[in-house]
């Protein structure tokens, strides 16, 4: 029996904006002590509910317990910890350097919370991907609002009893529902709109946004590219981290590797380090296995068995389903440029192989697409890596693995151009939340100096 989420009513909806904006102009959020209450309080109800967010996402994506500890959970906990440690120096107002005839005037940059925001959110991490940008909201002092994925009913809902029961509810809200309640939402007037999903919905929530000319940091997706340099990387290792990647959260991943890049002459080799890293996983193959998971939604595994019938690729390692919401983890071989495979984003466990002559044919096919979300280069040649840093765009560039940049939270997370825009990560997930605001205060003192600009103006 399907579980069935209970939406917001728009009555609901609109009385919760209009409760968020009463607690964002009586300033309740604004101290620092009670962002870190805040702070404690998730930190508190991420440790004491760890079971029950495995379960919610084990009935949502049969996502399996280990990754649900560490990259959610954990990376929840992690982030939390790290942002209530350092938030109170995030806040302090900031004394800039200028001129000596300026230095009288405190010039400053104040931490203002923007206001109440809308953290709008995806099905595919449907946990993390709200508390990270929530804990951002929290820390710059902002009221927010979740909306999570109807897709993933049993995280969204318990999300919202979670937030409910240990967060301030003046402060805090969670709104569940579909395409009414999400449209209702977006015709409100927010101070900044958080979105993370593909560039199709973003173009809906920016054209919304620009309504009102509200600022958004959007999280998109794409097709990223992985290059292999099998003249100088470790073909196994390699084929390792790649398959992990690919096959984590069953390909559901917005950084996901998308498709690989192969010099042609290496293509085979490189097959077989695949086929030896599979068997390693998944020893009885991947199929009902406890360490991989499932297709979020009967659509969605829909949509990707269309995407299988109409490539024109072989598959070279597995090729099964279950016929329900599993598809076994995919590789094909010699992906043309047209094929299907390489028609828009995959988000799933299919890995298209596109041979190449050489690197620079690699740069100039990842050059003619869109700027993709992430870019994964496996080398041990500094000239190539070089190569790849001033010759391609990407929101991240990682080398020698896939993923491990979003564990370094001192670094932006963003996109650029298709990809989104905007970043998060720790402060930088503060930062777009606050309204870095310039305040000078010049005193009467430094009348001699600013004299000149008063008329009768004296001739040059």
């Amino acid at each position: 029996m399907s579980f069935q989420l209970q939406y917001t009513s728009l009555d609901e909806i609109q009385s919760t904006y209009d409760d968020l904006q009463k607690t964002f102009r009586a300033g309740k959020a604004r101290p620092l002590a009670w962002r870190q209450h805040q702070l404690r309080q998730l930190l508190l109800m991420l440790n004491e509910n760890q079971q029950a967010i495995v379960g919610a996402l084990q009935a949502d994506l049969n996502k399996p317990a280990a990754e649900s500890l560490l990259g959610e959970v954990g990376a929840g906990i992690r982030t939390a910890e790290r942002t209530l440690a350092r938030v109170e120096e995030w806040v302090k107002p900031e004394l800039v350097a200028v001129d000596e005839w300026q230095q009288s005037w405190s010039p400053t940059i104040n931490k203002t919370p923007k206001g109440v925001v809308l953290i709008i959110s995806p099905w595919n991490y449907p946990f993390i991907l709200n508390i990270q940008p929530l804990i951002g909201a929290i820390s710059a002092g902002c009221p927010a609002v979740l909306k999570p994925s109807e897709i993933s009913a049993h995280t969204s809902a318990l999300l919202a009893d979670l937030i409910h029961k240990y967060l301030d509810n003046s402060t805090y809200r969670v709104v569940n529902g579909a395409v009414k309640e999400t449209t209702y939402l977006l015709e409100l007037k927010w101070d900044h709109i958080f979105y993370t999903g593909n560039s199709k919905v973003a173009r809906i929530i920016a054209t919304a946004a620009a309504k009102h000319l509200t600022p958004c940091t959007l999280e998109l997706g794409g097709k990223s590219p992985v290059v292999v340099d099998a003249a100088h990387t470790d073909l196994k290792l390699a084929a390792k981290r790649i398959l992990w990647g690919k096959t984590t959260n069953a390909g559901q991943i917005c950084v996901a590797p998308d498709y690989i890049l192969i010099p042609r002459d290496a293509q085979d080799a490189f097959i077989e380090a695949l086929k030896e890293a599979y068997s390693t996983f998944h020893p009885g193959g991947a199929l009902g296995s406890d360490s991989y998971g499932s297709i979020v939604s009967k659509g969605h595994y829909d949509r990707l068995q269309d995407l299988i019938k109409r490539t024109t690729a072989k598959p070279v390692i597995g090729g099964g389903s279950d016929g329900q919401r599993t598809i076994e983890p995919t590789v094909y071989r010699d992906v043309t440029q047209g094929d299907a495979l390489l028609e828009g984003e995959i988000f799933g466990p299919l890995l298209p192989l596109v041979p190449v002559d050489n690197i620079q044919e690699a740069i100039e096919f990842i050059n003619e697409r869109s700027h993709p979300l992430a870019l994964y280069v496996f080398t041990d040649d500094p000239e190539v890596k070089q190569a790849f840093v001033e010759q391609t765009l990407s929101g991240s560039l990682v080398f020698n693995d896939v993923f491990q940049h979003l564990s370094v939270g001192e670094l932006p997370f963003q996109g650029i151009g298709e990809s989104g825009y905007g970043a998060q990560h720790l402060k930088y997930t503060f930062d777009g939340f606050t309204h870095h605001r310039a305040t000078v205060d010049i005193p009467f003192s430094a009348e001699p100096i600013l004299a000149r600009r008063y008329p009768p103006y004296q001739k040059a």
